[in-house]
Formats: structure tokens, C-alpha cells, sequence
């Protein structure tokens, strides 16, 4: 069969199947800020979890100019919960570069987007084809299934096969929207062509699929292993004249830059959680503190962490001598600064609450 009928048949698959999306464009010309946007923000994610967060971001953000005249702690607030903080940060780079540079505007080349920060292959060539009609292919999570069992390729999921799937694309990629057709591979991915149970009876272009004419679509790619370390942490609520003590972590590392309450994660010599807990805030702050009763605990996954966080109430007999890094806010005030996941669901469930 013709490989243009691939991309014919996908491309009308997708027009008719497509899911609507406040960033997606069917007719016309995508706004180019706004995919570039939506698709930092897809990294690592569901598109069920950044559609109200997408709204919210262009809200506050609404172009590349009102972006790089923001502060980087007001990005980070802004981005809270979405995770993978270097992407807000970049995000604010690349706008403050654009508008110094290039008149606030993006390039429409993939070649120029990937010199500019937070743009890797695949972003770039995203922004290039979606924003720009450019015929430049990707590969996501979704393309490279959907690819390794068109090639039947009998392999656990690789960044290593890239190239070869990359290959194949660039030779079927219309010139003529070549965003409808890869926005197109990533849909297919994602409805058709699961993980588990893909729906080859309504696949446009199974007959393509190497995989299926062999009956093994279901063994690829083959499964991984997914470790998920298990991490208890405890967290220090000081309250001192209706105010709760806060600290900003390293500008680099794990989370930088964001803000938490003082405490860390408990260690195999610990006797206990109120002990480590004393430990962590005397090693973070220098404070000394009474660890009182338990307030809250919650569970929060990251990527590669399960992390169970108890918060105690403690007391502190010294003055605390405020930095820039070490601050006492008030519990109206909590919500303006950035906080990973695990301390913002502390403020909203039970902090502010009391």
C-alpha cells in the first residue's frame, strides 16, 4: 500500500476523532505562543491534568511579552503542582530572550526553536509543524508505540529506536499540514493505539502495522519495570504570632527554588519521626524545636517517589532571625509562594482550615 495513504488516512481519522483542546486548531493558523505553552506544559503529564491549568497559565500570561516581564518566583507560583520546575523556568527565559532578541516573537524553524532554552527535538519540531507548517516529524511516548508496532519492533520503549522511527516518519510526513499529521500520531497513540488493549478494529492505518499482521501488537513494546521508592518525610508547623515559618530550598537540586515548611526525610538511624524531624529543622535552619502533636499527614506520588509527609506542630524558644530564605508569613499569605505538592496540599487541607 502507498505510504502517502498513511499519512491520508490518519490525517482524516484524526479531523473527524480529534479531541477538542482550548490550544488545538483544526482551521486556520495556531497561535504559535500557545502551543508552545501547551505542549511544555503535556510534558510528563495527561491532558486531563493541565486543561484548567492551561486557561489559568494564559490568564495571568496571556502573550510571550507579559511572560518575560514576570519574576521567576511568580512563574513558579503559577506553575505549582505542575512539576518539573526547570520547564517554568525556561519557559520565562526563552520569553525574556525572545523579547530582547527577536521582538517577543518565536522562529518558525525547528533548527532555531531548539537554540532557544527549554526546546529539545521534540518541542521544537511540535512548535515548527503545529504553529509553522513545517513537515519536521516527532517522536513522544504515544508516536514511538504507535511506531514500534507499525515496524514491529520487539523491544521494551527507547529513546534508542528514535532515529529509526524518525526515518520512517520524515518519508510519509505530508508537506500539506504536516501538524494535523503529527498532532495526528500522538492522538492515535493515545485513543487507538494504548498501552493495553489497543483498538486495532478501529486503527485508520492498521493495515501498515507490521505488528498487528503478525498478532503481536500486544507484546509491544515490551513492559518495563517500574520501581517506585517509598520515602516518609516529616515537616515542622512554627507558628509565631499567627505567623508559620517557611524556608526556600537550594537553587538547585531536586524542587529548587520552591518553598516549604522545614523538615526532611527521615533517616534509618532515626529513632523516631519527632526525632528526625528535630534533626532535619536543626540542620536546615539552626533552630532548636519542641515537636508537639501530630497536625495532618498526606501522600503524594512524584515521578519515582511515594512520599508520605506528616506534619507536626512545634515550638521554637529562640528568635528566629528571618533571611531571604527564611521567612514567617502569614496563613492568608502562605498561598503566593511556590510549594512542591506534598506542602501546598498541607496549606489547602488543613493549615488553612484551622
Amino acid at each position: 500500500m502507498p505510504d502517502h495513504l498513511f499519512s491520508t488516512r490518519l490525517v482524516q481519522w484524526f479531523l473527524k476523532n480529534a479531541r477538542a483542546m482550548p490550544w488545538r486548531v483544526l482551521k486556520g493558523r495556531a497561535d504559535p505562543y500557545r502551543v508552545w505553552i501547551s505542549e511544555i506544559m503535556l510534558q510528563q503529564t495527561t491532558v486531563a491534568a493541565i486543561l484548567n491549568r492551561y486557561e489559568q497559565w494564559l490568564n495571568v500570561y496571556p502573550s510571550i511579552q507579559t511572560l518575560a516581564s514576570s519574576s521567576e518566583q511568580g512563574v513558579l507560583k503559577e506553575w505549582q503542582g505542575l512539576g518539573y520546575y526547570s520547564r517554568a523556568r525556561n519557559l520565562l527565559k526563552c520569553a525574556q530572550l525572545l523579547v530582547a532578541t527577536n521582538k517577543g516573537q518565536l522562529p518558525d524553524t525547528a533548527d532555531e526553536l531548539q537554540e532557544l532554552p527549554g526546546f529539545g527535538p521534540y518541542t521544537a519540531a511540535a512548535v515548527a509543524s503545529i504553529a509553522f507548517n513545517r513537515p519536521v516529524p516527532l517522536v513522544d511516548a504515544n508516536v514511538r508505540r504507535v511506531m514500534m508496532r507499525v515496524l514491529a519492533i520487539r523491544a521494551k520503549a527507547s529513546t534508542q529506536y528514535d532515529r529509526r522511527i524518525l526515518n520512517r516518519l520524515s518519508s510519509i510526513i505530508p508537506a500539506r499540514h504536516p501538524g494535523h499529521f503529527n498532532q495526528a500520531m500522538m492522538e492515535l497513540g493515545a485513543l487507538i493505539c494504548r498501552s493495553n488493549e489497543p483498538l486495532c478494529n478501529q486503527c485508520p492505518v492498521r493495515p501498515f502495522c507490521k505488528a498487528y499482521a503478525r498478532g503481536i501488537q500486544e507484546l509491544i513494546p515490551e513492559p518495563k519495570i517500574k520501581i517506585i521508592k517509598k520515602i516518609e518525610a516529616v515537616v515542622a508547623i512554627i507558628q509565631v504570632k499567627n505567623k508559620i515559618l517557611i524556608r526556600q530550598r537550594p537553587e538547585k537540586g531536586l524542587l529548587a527554588g520552591l518553598w516549604e515548611f522545614p523538615g526532611g526525610k527521615i533517616e534509618p538511624q532515626d529513632q523516631s519521626p519527632q526525632e528526625a524531624l528535630k534533626r532535619e529543622v536543626l540542620e536546615e535552619t539552626g533552630l532548636k524545636v519542641c515537636v508537639h502533636s501530630k497536625i495532618a499527614q498526606v501522600v503524594h506520588y512524584y515521578t519515582q517517589f511515594k512520599v508520605k509527609l506528616t506534619a507536626f506542630d512545634c515550638s521554637c524558644e529562640e528568635n528566629i532571625r528571618q533571611t531571604s530564605r527564611l521567612q514567617l508569613v502569614s496563613k492568608k499569605d502562605l498561598k503566593k509562594y511556590p510549594m512542591p505538592s506534598g506542602s501546598a496540599k498541607l496549606v489547602d487541607k488543613y493549615i488553612l482550615r484551622t
